[in-house]
């Protein structure tokens, strides 16, 4: 007997043939054809053709000590071959974006895949006050390719340069070369204090020209944007992006 109702026509697979497109909000459709590409261990859900991955781990020893030291960065797999690879992440909201000879400063727990041609490492991050939470560190990825990210649903991209801005640091997702970014402790004043507080005490103030993008959930864990480690640094972004 034929299979009636509309289940396999309204979640066809997505017809597009550009290198990252959307197959849907959580899921990533990437074309093999355009070349290799990095993506997270362990998010691949389907695949059609001849796809072969290799774990890359940390990505080099080198970014293996960093990891080991702040708790930051991504496990990625290279993968390789011709056809049609899926990939996703626990059903999160994926944002997909195209770098031209840029850099963005990223928690490394979203990082979902990006383009080979990208070059990616763990960085201190220079805030001043990055000093009272023990150490800042993200994954700051920079050049020319495709770079897909989660959200726990959809985010806002601030555009800091309109206004001062300032968010929780748990909901901090990313943002672009151009922004600096400090630390402030916001007590909420001697009655919080007295009342217990506010549940706002650490927040990134965010200034010069770009965007931060901010997820509506303060689920991004330690090891991204806040991550104990030891020392104090000074500057802004353009001291993380530029080293």
């Amino acid at each position: 007997m034929p299979i009636h109702g509309s289940l396999f026509s309204d979640y066809k697979e997505n017809a597009a043939q550009d290198p990252f497109s959307l197959q849907n909000k959580k899921m990533l459709k990437i074309q093999m054809g355009y070349g290799p590409v990095q993506a997270k261990t362990g998010s691949m859900v389907a695949y059609q053709g001849d796809v072969r991955f290799e774990n890359k781990g940390s990505g080099g020893i080198g970014k293996f000590l960093k990891q080991a030291v702040t708790g930051e960065g991504v496990d990625m797999m290279q993968c390789t071959g011709q056809g049609e690879l899926f990939v996703a992440d626990v059903a999160s909201e994926i944002q997909v974006m195209y770098l031209e000879n840029d850099a963005i400063s990223v928690n490394g727990n979203n990082i979902l895949a990006f383009s080979s041609s990208i070059d990616w490492d763990i960085h201190r991050i220079q805030a001043r006050g990055a000093a009272m939470t023990g150490g800042l560190y993200n994954v700051s990825l920079r050049g020319t390719g495709y770079v897909a990210i989660t959200t726990k649903g959809d985010p806002v991209a601030l555009d800091v340069a309109s206004a001062p801005t300032f968010a929780d640091a748990q909901a901090v997702v990313m943002w672009t070369a151009g922004v600096s970014m400090d630390v402030r402790v916001d007590t909420g004043g001697l009655k919080s204090l007295v009342r217990g507080g506010t549940g706002e005490l650490l927040q990134m103030a965010f200034g010069g020209q770009g965007y931060v993008l901010v997820q509506p959930s303060e689920s991004v864990t330690p090891g991204g944007a806040q991550q104990q480690g030891s020392g104090s640094s000074s500057g802004g972004l353009g001291g993380l992006l530029g080293g």
